[in-house]
């Protein structure tokens, strides 16, 4: 198993692995990928086992995250391991990477988030010494005038 940095020759692979995690992000794959690999404030990293990709996790620097004290902090933007290669420590290889990369950027605090609904991704952020900070509820209302 190789854990290494997203490379331009991934992104077949990798486009398969981010929808699953992102099933509507096919749309914006190109333009996000493409910050990916040239932004100074965020990176993306590979799980590699015999020559397939089987996992990623994309982490960046924001001014901030709930919960934290400190600025700036790494934050998995997201994290996937394909359902073959789940509970091998995988998953585990890839934060890490995250947690060196924000650490070499200056960070001293590292955050996440997941949907509510997504308890197997709780129980894998735990197992890993994240801590739940907060729990919201997103709201939306269309500002289009409604015809009468």
């Amino acid at each position: 198993m190789t854990i290494r940095r997203l490379q331009p020759q991934d992104l077949p692979a990798y486009f398969y692995l981010r929808t699953a995690l992102w099933p509507d992000s096919a749309l914006d794959f190109e333009l996000e990928v493409a910050q990916i690999l040239s932004a100074d404030h965020q990176v993306g990293f590979v799980a590699e086992q015999e020559g397939a990709l089987v996992g990623f996790v994309e982490v960046s620097l924001r001014a901030y995250a709930e919960g934290c004290e400190s600025s700036p902090v790494g934050y998995l933007e997201g994290w996937y391991v394909a359902p073959t290669h789940r509970k091998t420590g995988v998953g585990r290889r890839l934060v890490e990477a995250a947690e060196d990369w924000a650490r070499a950027q200056g960070c001293t605090e590292m955050a996440s988030d997941s949907e509510i609904s997504n308890t197997q991704s709780h129980q894998a952020h735990a197992c890993l010494g994240y801590q739940e900070v907060e729990r919201i509820v997103c709201f939306r209302k269309s500002l289009q005038e409604v015809e009468t």
